[in-house]
């Protein structure tokens, strides 16, 4: 397994975290609201961007990766609840960025419909 399809895993294993974070945590809104709705559309994209065809999908995560730095200051989060976002944010921005190798080419747009000589 190539590092780009790691971190997609990770990433995946990291939206279940959230989903079930406020319960096993013992956390409850805005957090919990916040981490049942940014979980599993961390999952959607990193599943979706473990294809090559799919993998620039990736960076669907990282708005949502800084959203979840963010979001413990502007909703007021426990403490539990503010470290459980730190650190999943943080983890979430570092592996969207990793980009892994792409050895086929795909699609091409309208230029691939209309060839030139």
């Amino acid at each position: 397994m190539d590092r780009a399809m790691v971190a997609r895993v990770v990433n995946v294993l990291l939206g279940i975290w959230l989903m079930a974070a406020p319960n096993l945590l013992g956390y409850g809104t805005p957090a919990s609201t916040n981490d049942r709705i940014v979980g599993p559309l961390i999952i959607t994209f990193a599943t979706v961007a473990m294809w090559e065809a799919t993998r620039s999908v990736r960076w669907a995560n990282l708005p949502l990766g800084l959203w979840l730095l963010l979001a413990p200051w502007l909703l007021g989060y426990t403490s539990t609840a503010l470290i459980n976002s730190m650190a999943v944010g943080l983890v979430v921005v570092l592996l969207s960025l990793v980009h892994g190798e792409i050895s086929g080419r795909y699609g091409g747009g309208w230029r691939s419909l209309v060839q030139s000589n």
